[in-house]
Formats: structure tokens, sequence, C-alpha cells
């Protein structure tokens, strides 16, 4: 897989748990703990797209 390719889809993955962590938010009852690893996981995503960009 190419480095570009590889970059696009952690993008994807970073984008969709974006959007998890969003819906996760507005929903009453929600795991705040489920919540933080998602974060986690978004911002371990993060800087692997920055490290592999710069």
């Amino acid at each position: 897989m190419s480095i570009t390719a590889h970059l696009e889809e952690l993008k994807k993955k970073h984008q969709s748990l974006s959007d998890q962590v969003d819906l996760a938010q507005r929903s009453p009852g929600t795991d705040h703990v489920e919540v933080a690893a998602m974060k986690k996981q978004k911002l371990k995503l993060k800087e692997e797209i920055t490290r592999l960009s710069g």
C-alpha cells in the first residue's frame, strides 16, 4: 500500500471516529469512558497522519 493510500485510509478512519464521537456526545446516557477511548484513538490517528504527511 502506498503512503498516499495509507494516509487516505487513516483520514477516513479519523472522520468516522469523529462522527461517532459527535453522535455519542449528543446521545443521552452516553458512556463517557467509551467516548474518551474514541477520542484517544482519534488523536493517535491524527498524530500518525501528521507524522506521515510531514
